[in-house]
Order: C-alpha cells, then structure tokens, then sequence
C-alpha cells in the first residue's frame, strides 16, 4: 500500500531536504518506486540537491492550475530511475497552494509511487499545515540543540492537534566525541524528551557539504552518512538494524 510521509522540522537548517533526498535515494536503490515532492513553494531546493536544477520546466503549482498533467511535471533521477522529483515552484507563495490541490496531487502520486516523500516548509506556516492535511505519517528531522528540540515540539503538538500519528524521528548533525564527552544530547535523550520513536541519527560528515557545493548527493560517496541514511532506510522499511553505539571511540565508519 502506498504511503505518503511528510518530513517536518520546526527550525530551519536542520538538514530536512537533504535528508528527504537522500531517503528517497536509498529506497530507489532498493527498487521501490519513489517521489520526493519538494512542497516549500517560492524556495524550492530539493532540484538542487539531486542534481536536477537545470531540468525543471513544469512544478507542482502547475499541475494543481492544471496548467500541465501530472507526468510532465515529475523529473526522473538518471542515477536511481525508481526515483522522480515533482519540484516546488520557484516563483510565487504558500498561498498558491491549498490543502484541496495537494490532496488531489498526493492521491495521483500514491497511484503511481510506492513512496510519496513530502519535503515541508521550515516552521509552522500555511504550507506545513496545507502539506500535513495529506501525509499518512511524518518523519521529524531535528538537530541536537535547544532551539531546534523546542521547535520540534511545537511541531509535535501540531500532529496531535491534526490527529496525526506520532512522529518518528532523525537526528541530524551528531558528533560522537561530543555526545561522549557530555556536551552534546544523544539521539535517545532527545527521543525520549520528544516521547518519539528514534529511527536513527546522522553524523556530521564533511562529505555532505563537500558534495552539496558540487549539486551531488552524498549518497554516491563513501562516507558516515550515508551509511547512516542507509540503515535510516532499512529501519523506516522495518528492517531490524541495531542502533550504533556511541560509547565507542571508533564509531565511524561501521560495517554493515
């Protein structure tokens, strides 16, 4: 049965649409057909993050104007053919958008996708709301800092006010030293403290920022995150993949 899934942070810059295009590459690779729909309207980005900025003709405002079908607006990723992009539009605002049009959209997508990953806006604005009327379930992408743990909480409330199923969470940006040494929050405190299920944590790993100023993924590269996105992946198709410990010293890289 298809599934969409919204992917939500309450703060900016916690690393969401890299994380929604990475997903969506993995479960590509495993043959499952997958959607990233980038939904943050007049700041898309997930076009630049998988390499496809300069393939874009049509977006998701035209195919909800019906100003084009749906197929001509999705964009195929070359490097994983199980994976399409239906981008945001560039030009124009969350107001462009309803809750009705991306109802209508996300339905037709469901038809044709295993897997529909919705990039949302940062914050609590019209499009996350207008993005969360249609998800199935959420994915919430947090960094381990305050800020970004309070806003996700806000972010949780606002689930539960829509009757959503509780979030599973990500954990972006880890540095195990830190963890260890006690001046950062583990993956588990946080989950614990947000009362969601932890479906994994992501090192920081120079390799992304490398790889994102040359518009690649990270995903293609031999790195700590991409293992991590990796067993990210297996965990949200329900696979059993033990968490990593961080009490060790050595934590990077694992064998899989």
């Amino acid at each position: 049965m298809s599934q969409a899934w919204m992917i939500v942070s309450g703060k900016g810059g916690v690393g969401k649409s890299t994380i929604t295009a990475a997903l969506g590459i993995a479960l590509a690779r495993r043959q499952l057909q997958t959607v990233a729909v980038d939904t943050d309207i007049g700041l898309r980005s997930l076009d630049l993050l998988l390499g496809l900025q300069n393939r874009i003709i049509f977006d998701m405002v035209d195919v909800a104007h019906k100003d084009c079908k749906l197929r001509y607006a999705l964009v195929p990723y070359a490097a994983a053919p199980a994976l399409a992009l239906l981008p945001a539009a560039q030009l124009g605002t969350s107001a462009d958008m309803n809750a009705e049009l991306m109802g209508r959209i996300v339905r037709k997508l469901k038809k044709r996708f295993s897997y529909v990953l919705m990039d949302a806006p940062a914050g609590l604005e019209r499009g996350v709301t207008t993005t969360l009327e249609s998800a199935d379930q959420a994915l919430l992408v947090v960094t381990p800092d305050d800020i970004a743990i309070r806003d996700a909480e806000r972010v949780i409330s606002l689930l539960d006010q829509h009757r959503k199923p509780r979030p599973m969470l990500i954990v972006n940006r880890i540095v195990p030293a830190l963890v260890r040494a006690g001046d950062m929050y583990a993956p588990q405190t946080i989950a614990n403290t947000l009362d969601v299920p932890l479906l994994g944590f992501v090192p920081e790993d120079m390799a992304v920022i490398q790889t994102l100023s040359r518009h690649q993924t990270f995903m293609d590269v031999k790195c700590p995150a991409r293992d991590a996105l990796t067993r990210i992946s297996q965990r949200f198709l329900g696979e059993y993949v033990p968490m990593p410990d961080l009490t060790r010293r050595r934590l990077w890289p694992f064998r899989r």
